[in-house]
């Protein structure tokens, strides 16, 4: 009895190590590298509302500029930035990560889903415990992005100064060297046309305009051909990822000068 009891807890103990040695280790969920942004803080007071409140846990609204962009800030816990000082912000751009999502109706029936708001904001703040808070984050989120599509927001995971790296500005200004600001022309869109050499003006409509259309943005370019300004209210103008944009210089007397001009951008239709 006693031999045959041995042998049954050998055999357990065998199956049971094998079990063990044949058994895969969890599999780790892939994290996801944060987006991150860099430019300076402006701090709004105007144009503070309930919606703009709630995106800052209750405090103005913030956005960080960055050459062509401008990114609406989205706490959720009160952050204070310094108006004018350089930051880094790390977390979620909300629209490409809406987009990434995907909308198996293509925008036909409202953009953004709210399904998608809620994954992304579940997406930037994981493992907080939200209680109800979570559909009031979505709802402020949805409902600025329809609004406002073309608009960057950007939901704040970790934001921190810029101190590194002196300002050439300041130094240029200490050392007395004075740069002299580059004349502006006018050049008609057609002309300026053939001096593209990077870029395109062919896009696919975005979700939010399924239906596309053509718009004619304007545009300032720098003396080194890229474009520096966007004067548009056009949303679909907003949208066209200007940074891609190279031209050749345009010359007055043999100097490079900055160009006003328009840009004829065709957006095709989404199948």
């Amino acid at each position: 009895m006693t031999r045959n009891t041995s042998a049954f807890c050998f055999l357990v103990l065998a199956l049971a190590g094998l079990a063990g040695c044949s058994s895969k280790p969890p599999t780790k969920q892939a994290v996801t590298a944060p987006d991150m942004i860099q430019g300076k803080a402006q701090v709004v007071l105007a144009e503070t509302n309930a919606l703009d409140t709630s995106l800052n846990a209750g405090g103005p609204s913030v956005y960080l500029v960055d050459g062509l962009n401008r990114y609406r800030l989205f706490f959720n816990k009160a952050v204070q930035v310094e108006p004018g000082q350089e930051y880094l912000a790390e977390g979620v751009y909300a629209q490409k990560a809406i987009d990434a999502i995907g909308d198996p109706d293509q925008g036909k029936n409202g953009y953004p889903l709210e399904s998608s708001c809620d994954s992304v904001v579940r997406m930037a703040w994981q493992g907080q415990a939200f209680d109800g808070a979570t559909d009031s984050y979505s709802t402020s989120l949805r409902a600025k992005v329809k609004r406002f599509p073309a608009r960057p927001v950007f939901l704040v995971t970790r934001i921190r100064p810029v101190t590194s790296g002196a300002d050439s500005a300041k130094q240029k200004e200490d050392a007395g060297v004075v740069e002299k600001e580059a004349p502006t022309v006018s050049v008609p869109a057609d002309k300026q046309r053939a001096l593209l050499v990077a870029g395109t003006t062919t896009l696919t409509a975005p979700l939010w305009e399924p239906t596309g259309g053509t718009v004619r943005c304007k545009v300032v370019i720098d003396q080194e051909g890229k474009i520096a300004e966007l004067d548009s209210g056009t949303q679909l103008c907003e949208t066209v990822p200007w940074f891609q944009f190279r031209y050749q210089p345009t010359l007055k007397g043999g100097h490079p000068v900055k160009v006003n001009t328009e840009v004829e951008v065709r957006f095709d239709p989404r199948k």
